[in-house]
């Protein structure tokens, strides 16, 4: 791949072996979030996706390069992010398979997919206008808070998009949990799974994942606390991962305890 020509205000960063990531230098870049939330989604390989608020790209350049939907549509408000989505879906090679639009969420609707679609998710901003230091970088400042619409606009949108049985997922802030689930059950989707995520066992938890399937009936499943961090030994300088984490970054999979109807197999008996 030779690289690609970079403005001033850019820089390319290596995500993985599989992807490269241009990305502003005053926008929002991506972090832990992000990886979590791609991590969290059960693959649909032939399903149709859409993210909400989709920044660079991250999570679903994630989603297509691991094979987790068939296509993506990357939806952002800030033409300036939306550009970048296609310079990043072409130096991946993924302009096939993960189309940017730009456009309001809060006026999306169904037929500009063609159909209602298997999957949505979303990394909302998750920051009132009035609360937190006001970012100098209007991109920034988008990107956390909710200046072009709250959780119950994400989640009614959501709700919009997707078909019967389709799936939302989200990652949020703990402390606005109960705005979450409350935005979600008016746009009738109803949680399912639910993962508290902390850095360590001694910590409060940092983000929630949660998995919601539209006309779903009640019965939400609690896993086990996600922790991202092994105990620090004495005299240790830098954090480990615990061995999930490393299922995140390295594999983007959830496993095991997190995910429990894909451990609900057939067992194969031997003859």
């Amino acid at each position: 791949m030779s690289l690609p020509h970079l403005l001033p205000d850019e820089r390319i960063d290596r995500v993985n072996e599989d992807l490269s990531l241009i990305q502003k230098k005053q926008g929002l870049t991506y972090g832990t979030d992000a990886f979590l939330l791609a991590a969290y989604i059960r693959p649909q390989p032939r399903g149709i996706a859409v993210e909400l608020g989709s920044g660079t790209g991250i999570v679903s350049f994630l989603m297509a390069s691991k094979n987790k939907a068939a296509g993506v549509y990357a939806v952002e408000i800030q033409e300036s992010f939306a550009e970048l989505i296609a310079r990043n879906a072409e130096i991946n090679g993924l302009n096939e398979r993960v189309t940017p639009l730009c456009a309001d969420l809060r006026e999306l609707s169904p037929a500009q997919f063609g159909k209602e679609v298997d999957l949505v998710f979303s990394n909302p901003p998750y920051m009132k206008c009035d609360t937190g230091k006001r970012n100098l970088h209007d991109e920034k400042f988008i990107a956390r808070h909710e200046v072009f619409g709250g959780i119950a606009d994400f989640c009614a949108c959501a709700g919009r998009l997707l078909r019967f049985g389709g799936r939302f997922v989200c990652v949020w802030r703990p402390d606005r949990l109960t705005e979450l689930l409350a935005a979600m059950r008016d746009a009738a989707l109803e949680p399912k799974r639910m993962t508290l995520v902390h850095a360590d066992a001694q910590s409060e938890p940092c983000a929630v994942l949660i998995e919601a399937v539209k006309g779903g009936i009640p019965s939400l499943r609690v896993t086990p606390p996600l922790l991202l961090y092994q105990p620090r030994e004495v005299g240790q300088s830098s954090r480990v991962l615990t061995p999930q984490a490393q299922d995140i970054y390295q594999h983007c999979i959830f496993s095991g305890i997190f995910d429990p109807d894909e451990n609900r197999k057939p067992v194969r008996k031997e003859p």
